[in-house]
């Protein structure tokens, strides 16, 4: 059956590892959006993998791993990420990556626009993580983006290059940021270039043919559903479809080589960056960064957390068309004396059990909370979901019920053995 995983809060719920588990049925892994701003962490073999543009798939050693049409690449972003992960004794083979010559590309003068975008907001910055995937979207969205096959007409991409180089640099210099030679972006990016030309490709025909010769197919999700640029908590999202539909669109297969939608999310509630977060908890913070957990995989910084917040999965789970959930970080709930789920938002005296579209509501927002008691033991040993406590099963089973979604995985530890199947 072929799967998306898809996030469905803010990003950071897990994605990675449970795209990991399911990969040892699959043999293609899919990643159609988004950029390096995105972060898997996968342990694997007790080894610690982080990856930023390589498909989760690219950890075994017999699956096509491929970064579709949706993804914005930054070539030396990828060529880096490449080393360091071959470094860690990880063969990437032209058979094993492929990239669609369709991709558009980062740019280094991306980046400093990002970072004059973010200065121009002032007290009101969305807070990206200044990789320059917001203004390479935006070239793709204006026509004037430089895709992957581009850079095989080296005239055409140095004119391309030259030109964007300059639009650039008058903005960059308003905002006395660092300006750029176009010969030394040229040259960097024709580097990264050469080195991954035997991974380019036209993959549309790759991935429909392994779907017509009836191979297991796995989409891999980046960002999560409260960053999509149509569904999230706009303006404070992503540039990308980060739901389902993204990946059709960002791969170039149809809905119907669909079978089912694993939705990921933490058994709380996390977010990195600007933007609203009615359930955000100061003291669940502190105590879950006080274990070492919550730091972001592409930034470091540390996330925002806070308890789970069934309005915005119950949403989440609607647009994306979730068949099973996958609930990970059981086990930072571990010593929780009581839990909070937050089941519907008071705005102006009416309760709402959706998330709003107009912006302002966000700020009147105040979570309605229902509270359930904690297990106060140890997960991370459980081997089977009827291990589970008692306590910890009776909170999966009212999430389930809230989101209308049954419970497919659960997270009790960061190794790819600590997931449980729920039968």
């Amino acid at each position: 059956m072929n799967t998306i995983v898809t996030g469905l809060q803010w990003g950071d719920e897990g994605k990675g590892k449970i795209v990991d588990y399911l990969t040892e049925d699959a043999d293609v892994v899919i990643r159609g959006q988004g950029g390096n701003n995105a972060g898997h962490t996968v342990i694997a073999r007790g080894e610690k993998y982080v990856l930023h543009l390589l498909p989760s798939g690219i950890l075994w050693d017999d699956k096509t791993n491929v970064i579709g049409n949706g993804v914005v690449l930054d070539p030396a972003g990828l060529v880096a990420e490449i080393t360091r992960i071959e470094g860690q004794g990880i063969e990437i083979t032209p058979d094993k990556l492929v990239i669609s010559d369709r991709a558009h590309i980062v740019l280094p003068v991306h980046k400093e626009l990002d970072a004059a975008r973010e200065i121009s907001l002032g007290n009101a910055k969305i807070g990206t993580t200044k990789r320059g995937i917001g203004p390479a979207y935006a070239d793709k969205i204006n026509r004037c983006g430089l895709r992957m096959a581009d850079l095989a007409n080296r005239a055409f991409a140095a004119e391309r290059i030259t030109r964007r180089v300059a639009e650039a640099n008058e903005i960059l210099a308003r905002h006395e940021l660092p300006t750029f030679e176009a010969s030394a972006v040229i040259a960097e990016v024709q580097d990264a270039y050469e080195r991954l030309r035997p991974h380019i490709t036209n993959t549309i025909p790759v991935v429909h043919r392994a779907w017509r010769c009836g191979k297991k197919l796995l989409f891999e999700g980046a960002q999560g559903t409260l960053l999509d640029i149509d569904f999230g908590t706009y303006p404070f999202v992503t540039s990308s479809n980060t739901t389902s539909g993204g990946c059709c669109t960002g791969s170039g297969l149809p809905p119907t080589a669909v079978g089912r939608v694993i939705g990921v999310c933490k058994a709380y509630t996390t977010r990195v960056g600007s933007g609203p977060f009615p359930t955000g908890d100061e003291e669940l913070s502190g105590y879950l960064h006080g274990l070492g957990r919550e730091f972001g995989a592409t930034t470091g910084r540390a996330r925002g957390c806070g308890w789970l917040d069934t309005v915005l999965l119950r949403f989440a789970c609607m647009v994306n068309g979730v068949t099973g959930l996958a609930v990970t970080n059981l086990d930072g709930l571990d010593e929780s004396e009581t839990l909070k789920i937050c089941i519907a938002y008071d705005i102006d005296g009416e309760r709402h059990e959706l998330p709003p579209a107009e912006r302002s509501a966000w700020d009147r927002a105040t979570p309605v909370y229902e509270e359930l008691p904690g297990w106060k033991s140890d997960t991370t040993g459980c081997k089977l979901h009827r291990d589970l406590p008692a306590n910890a099963r009776a909170y999966l089973d009212r999430l389930a019920a809230l989101c209308d979604v049954p419970v497919a995985f659960v997270g009790v530890g960061p190794d790819r053995a600590q997931t449980l199947v729920v039968e």
